[in-house]
């Protein structure tokens, strides 16, 4: 059982002399006046007293305080806080500073991609007197950045209570993670007539290049290929072996007799190939892997990658960086928020697409 908590404190008021009330916690705020320069409370609700804040006490005029004495089945809303972080934190976070009224900041260690479990999530803050906030699993995140909050409600909780939020959160390992992601050495293979035999300019390797070097990747080999799926099998392959590590094609994703992309990807060997997507835009998106040492991603992007701003293949190149498997099942779940409001000025991830 979850119970290596330390420090508690039950709700029972009293009223002692002000030399007594060293190690006991406040019940109520304290006010300091001075004329012209402040106004406020010099002691918060549920601070403990120290030696040091004696002489402090007495010149507000304290000879006696209201506390909260000390019991062994209760937790003192600080204690909790930080009891509560330490088991809700997985890999790639930290603890912000000191609990402060029972609230608790969590935040990023490095760049990454948050991870929320969030069922896990859901069944500790059922408890009621606990609570954690967090930000969207899967939103890109700054090293510093806030990803997630935690107090104990009440400024004096049962033991018990943190007991089960502290196993609910350890039984996963953590609720709340973030995953760097590997900076992938990128192979890019645009298809079409139309570009390959010079009619028209091509306008995907800009957009393709600015965002896996956002992540911190490079684009290794750059190609073009008619629509020729043995053409296009023969590109694909060329780049395997000059060792790329993720494999991205764009054009001939629809139906149309000569859109023969996912032919070439299924012909190179490729496996577990998923088409189409519960997203707009994105919806011929496809995903499948070439097993090896290492395994590759391929990521076919639809001609909706060439204009939209933000598309399915926003949502699903961080999570492959960071190592997941994404299948049916994942691509399935994006429908919930997948539908870009296709704002005039894109503010992607701060915003709900894909959340």
């Amino acid at each position: 059982m979850c119970n290596d908590l330390t420090g508690s404190i039950n709700g029972k008021f009293s009223k002692i002399p002000l030399h007594e009330a060293i190690g006991c916690v406040l019940a109520h705020d304290i006010t300091e006046i001075r004329v012209g320069e402040f106004k406020g409370a010099a002691f918060l609700k549920g601070h403990i007293v120290r030696e040091e804040d004696i002489p402090h006490l007495k010149r507000l005029g304290k000879e006696h305080l209201f506390v909260l004495t000390i019991g062994d089945n209760e937790m003192h809303e600080d204690d909790a806080a930080y009891a509560l972080a330490t088991a809700l934190m997985g890999e790639g976070v930290k603890i912000k500073g000191s609990p402060r009224e029972g609230k608790i900041e969590i935040i990023a260690t490095y760049d990454g991609l948050l991870e929320v479990k969030r069922d896990a999530l859901f069944d500790f803050n059922m408890l009621g007197e606990v609570m954690c906030a967090t930000l969207h699993s899967y939103s890109p995140v700054k090293e510093g950045e806030v990803v997630a909050a935690t107090r104990a409600i009440p400024l004096v909780i049962k033991r018990g209570i943190v007991e089960e939020a502290v196993c609910i959160a350890r039984r996963v390992g953590g609720i709340v993670a973030v995953k760097k992601m590997r900076k992938p050495k990128a192979g890019v293979v645009i298809t079409g007539n139309e570009v390959y035999y010079g009619r028209i300019k091509d306008a995907f390797a800009p957009v393709i290049t600015r965002k896996i070097e956002a992540l911190g990747g490079e684009v290794k080999a750059l190609s073009f290929a008619p629509d020729d799926e043995t053409f296009i099998r023969e590109e694909l392959s060329k780049m395997v072996k000059a060792g790329v590590d993720l494999l991205i094609t764009t054009g001939g994703m629809s139906v149309d007799p000569d859109d023969v992309t996912r032919n070439a990807i299924r012909d190179l060997g490729a496996v577990d190939i998923t088409y189409g997507t519960p997203v707009l835009p994105g919806a011929m998106f496809l995903i499948a892997y070439l097993e090896g040492s290492p395994t590759i991603p391929i990521l076919g992007i639809p001609a909706c990658g060439m204009y939209a701003e933000t598309t399915v293949f926003d949502l699903v190149l961080p999570r492959v960086l960071i190592g997941e498997r994404i299948g049916r099942r994942e691509l399935a779940e994006l429908g919930y928020g997948g539908l870009c409001r296709r704002c005039k000025v894109c503010r992607y991830p701060i915003c709900s697409f894909g959340k």
